[in-house]
């Protein structure tokens, strides 16, 4: 499996990693298989594993821990924190004194004594983003963090973190970690060109749009589903629209004699922007399925047809739209004198 660099952080990552979501109570419930997909993501070539406290109440990091006894070395680690780890509301978000806490916890589930890439899963309004970078630093200085990352952060707030950074010496983030997929297509205008700015390393998520790409007919199944109808009733026209660009798109992977899943993951990694795609099955035949469209070059005819389908820069559904919108936005009280 070809690799390229993380960013600025000289690190040597493939271009698909493994994300862990899918393991544990959250999805794949049989640790011992598993264990198994995570070997077998290894032994095809995968070498960037990702997870993060808040999946599965910490069960992925443990599986994750699990699964590396014995290849820690070979694999380059990701995780993160900020998520709701409790009801405490000092048990989420960048503070200093949560950040602290965080890490030990998952340098125990993960059993290892250092992490490799830490992200801040979402975006703290409530904290100071050189309060964050501060408590981060202090991880890299100390050796138990090799770097930092964000993920899913809008543009402006990765520019005001690089700033904080600059001021006041600090460590900055060598990474973002992105919502991306042919029908989430809002960070092509503003986040992808930031990240290639400052030179981060982009490691995106969800090319399957959450099962919309996965050439399944019924695409609302599954906990997503479950989790988030407003992104799956087909009485919501945004989500008619999505069905007919499927049906577009399926037709057009079928003409180029590609899945559907391998054109979904194959558009994302040709963005030059991105560093490495996050792949999250949740059972050994879409491991198989996704690694075998790891070397799919897409041509500039294909591309430019699903340009057509799905316009650059747009979202068909605003639903599907993870960046973390400011608080002002929810709060009126944030909004009037």
């Amino acid at each position: 499996m070809k690799r390229r660099i993380l960013g600025g952080t000289g690190m040597s990552v493939s271009e698909f990693a493994l994300g862990a979501m899918m393991f544990g109570a959250m999805g794949n419930t049989d640790h011992d298989e598993s264990v198994r997909m995570i070997h077998a993501a290894l032994d095809a070539g995968i070498n960037f594993v990702d997870t993060a406290d808040v999946y599965s109440g910490g069960e992925s990091e443990e599986i994750v821990g699990r699964a590396l006894k014995g290849r820690r070395d070979g694999v380059v680690l990701a995780t993160k924190f900020a998520m709701p780890m409790g009801t405490d509301e000092n048990q989420r978000g960048g503070s200093p004194r949560w950040i602290k806490r965080a890490v030990q916890g998952s340098l125990r589930r993960l059993g290892t004594d250092y992490i490799d890439l830490y992200q801040m899963h979402r975006p703290d309004y409530a904290t100071d983003i050189g309060e964050t970078l501060a408590a981060l630093s202090d991880l890299v200085r100390e050796g138990t963090v090799r770097a930092i990352g964000c993920s899913t952060f809008p543009a402006e707030l990765i520019v005001e973190a690089h700033w904080a950074a600059a001021r006041a010496g600090l460590h900055r983030f060598r990474t973002e970690q992105p919502r991306y997929s042919i029908l989430n297509r809002t960070i092509e205008g503003a986040v992808l060109p930031v990240a290639q700015r400052y030179g981060m390393g982009v490691l995106t998520y969800g090319p399957l749009a959450s099962g919309w790409l996965s050439g399944r007919t019924d695409p609302g199944q599954g906990h997503r589903a479950t989790l988030a109808p407003q992104a799956f009733d087909l009485a919501i026209p945004a989500n008619q629209a999505r069905q007919e660009a499927v049906r577009d798109l399926s037709k057009l992977a079928a003409g180029a004699g590609l899945p559907l899943t391998h054109l979904a993951t194959a558009f994302v990694r040709s963005h030059p922007a991105v560093t490495s795609v996050l792949i999250g099955p949740r059972t050994p035949e879409q491991l198989d399925d996704l690694v075998a469209g790891a070397d799919v070059d897409l041509s500039e005819d294909v591309l430019d047809r699903i340009d057509e389908i799905v316009p650059p820069g747009t979202e068909i559904n605003r639903a599907d739209n993870y960046l973390a919108a400011h608080p002002a936005l929810g709060d009126k009280r944030l909004r009037r004198r």
